[in-house]
């Protein structure tokens, strides 16, 4: 982590991650592109998720989840950061001169060689079936079946634990403490991402969120109540309604939103502890 000289009230708490791991180069353009921006909002412009908008512009790295192309050794060319996600993302080349970006894991360097195999060998970076990597073995951009790509684990800092394999199903332990069934057969990469720090981060000041395109969130009691179910009343006041609601009235704070019947819940075996 990195941190200041308290110059301000803001530069006294701030923090962030040191990126003197990366390389000095800029972006490979063939696989950018520009994304459009909207702001939460839907096809219509009606506002669906609140407090985003804004901030510096962005383009998009085109990563590959997949991983799928099987024997062809690739060797890291650079590894760079990602203004789309908290992990850091590594170029790599293959043996045929075909050039992607793949998620970076905790240990990368440049000049690593990385493959994706059922023979590869069992260190970090390699790409394997699930029923073909040990027990015990931390991973991550876990497929759910094969040939979806990667779908778990995949923030920075993220892995996952491989508990069992039983009847091709691979049971493993999530980094909330869930523990779920997946396809044996999904391929699944060795290793912790990259930017295990991530979390100590300290925003340090409104003004960093909004170059991050994160908008103010008003509390509900500072409202009127026409805006709100904590809304109204003369200077501070208790919230006034029995169970907590969100500005809508929907019941929160301990409901469950999961579907009672929703099909994936026959492969959660244990579901996450419950934060107190």
């Amino acid at each position: 982590m990195k941190s200041y000289r308290p110059t301000t009230p803001s530069r006294r708490q701030m923090t962030t991650v040191s990126y003197d791991s990366l390389s000095p180069v800029r972006r490979h353009k063939a696989l950018t592109m520009r994304l459009k921006t909207h702001s939460g909002r839907n096809h219509r412009g009606s506002i669906t998720v609140r407090h985003q908008g804004g901030g510096n512009k962005k383009i998009y790295r085109v990563v590959d989840f997949m991983q799928d192309r099987l024997n062809i050794p690739a060797r890291v060319l650079s590894l760079e950061y990602d203004p789309y996600r908290s992990a850091f993302i590594a170029l790599v080349v293959y043996a045929d001169g075909r050039k992607n970006y793949i998620l970076a894991h905790r240990e990368m360097k440049v000049g690593d060689k990385v493959v994706t195999s059922e023979q590869a060998p069992l260190i970090p970076g390699n790409r394997l079936p699930l029923h073909k990597i040990p027990v015990s073995t931390f991973i991550h951009n876990v497929e759910m079946r094969r040939g979806g790509g990667g779908k778990i684990a995949r923030s920075a800092g993220s892995q996952v634990e491989i508990l069992a394999h039983e009847n091709g199903k691979t049971d493993l332990k999530l980094g909330s403490k869930e523990i779920r069934k997946v396809s044996s057969f999904g391929l699944a990469t060795i290793g912790q991402v990259s930017n295990f720090d991530y979390n100590l981060v300290n925003i340090g000041k409104a003004g960093r969120s909004r170059w991050l395109g994160i908008r103010p969130t008003v509390r509900g009691s500072a409202m009127n109540p026409v805006d709100h179910p904590y809304g109204g009343g003369e200077g501070a006041q208790p919230r006034g309604t029995k169970r907590p609601k969100t500005m809508w009235g929907k019941v929160t704070g301990g409901h469950k939103t999961r579907h009672k019947k929703k099909w994936s819940t026959k492969f959660i075996l244990q579901r996450r502890p419950k934060v107190r």
